[in-house]
């Protein structure tokens, strides 16, 4: 009964969130575990299920139980967002007239220092592949090729279909998040790769076809997880770094292009991101690159 109450409490700011600001299943998916966290907490210590009745002091209380608990204050900032855009739309669809987060600022956090993989790093896992003319093989090589050369996120690459590639063109289609396009140019070295495994998935699949270009050695569409696992174990071998994920290839993409001069709006247009902001977060090192140079050519440092 508690379960089919909160989905009726929220299920009009879910269809909000897929229909109108057109989030993921993934990102929706997120918000919906976020509310029942807190709905759990408020009917148990408020004994009311209303959510648009809370207030600050409430909602505080529930931010205190998490950090008590030892949930980190960057996941307590994820969880307390979602809860404020629930009531910005209570507000939007006039069922409230304030919201009690109206005031509220979030908890500090440490920035995370995301490391990249050099190119020589890179290099290294594509020398692993190159000899390894099996579908996976060549397939696992074309993931690694099209995160470095493109920087598209793993959702976005597990969702690429046959028909977002232009050959002809050199680009690729990338649907991004609350579906936005963007075109990504392709290097000539993915392109010959990407023929490669399109030959070989041809084969595989002969039977029933499927539109997504990404596939399983048993010819259905890859998956987040295979995918982080490619990645992962690849660069294992080739690389010392604590994380090792398609995130950082993303990371190195940015900001292996701003180290060589790339104009920052560029990065932030192949990236897909919205603002500027997102993407400033990657000059980091392209300054620590500068600082290193710097040291090593000015005079007066020589001296």
């Amino acid at each position: 009964m508690f379960l089919n109450g909160f989905f009726m409490l929220v299920r009009e700011f879910i269809d909000y969130l897929l229909l109108e600001k057109k989030y993921s299943n993934h990102t929706v998916t997120a918000y919906e575990a976020d509310l029942l966290s807190f709905l759990e907490f408020y009917q148990r210590e408020y004994d009311t299920e209303v959510l648009s009745e809370a207030n600050y002091a409430q909602i505080r209380s529930w931010i205190v139980f998490l950090v008590d608990s030892g949930v980190s204050n960057r996941t307590v900032n994820r969880k307390v967002s979602s809860l404020k855009t629930y009531y910005k739309f209570l507000l939007k669809t006039e069922q409230i007239d304030k919201s009690p987060l109206v005031k509220h600022q979030s908890l500090k956090v440490s920035k995370k220092l995301q490391i990249p993989f050099s190119a020589e790093e890179v290099e290294g896992v594509l020398a692993l592949l190159i000899d390894d003319d099996s579908f996976e093989g060549v397939r696992d090589r074309l993931i690694v090729e099209v995160f470095y050369a493109t920087g598209i996120r793993r959702i976005e690459l597990v969702n690429l279909k046959l028909s977002d590639i232009d050959m002809g063109r050199n680009l690729i289609k990338v649907l991004g998040k609350r579906s936005k396009e963007r075109y990504v140019p392709l290097l000539p070295s993915v392109c010959e790769t990407l023929n490669r495994y399109l030959k070989l998935r041809s084969d595989l699949i002969s039977g029933e076809e499927t539109s997504f270009l990404f596939l399983t050695k048993k010819g259905v569409k890859i998956y987040e997880t295979l995918v982080y696992r490619v990645i992962n174990n690849y660069f294992s071998k080739a690389s010392s770094k604590v994380k090792k994920s398609p995130h950082i290839l993303r990371h190195s993409f940015a900001t292996h292009l701003l180290n060589e001069g790339a104009n920052l709006n560029a990065v932030k247009e192949l990236l897909g991101h919205s603002s500027l902001a997102a993407t400033q977060v990657y000059t980091h090192h392209s300054v620590a690159q500068l600082t290193k140079v710097y040291k090593q050519s000015h005079p007066r440092n020589k001296k």
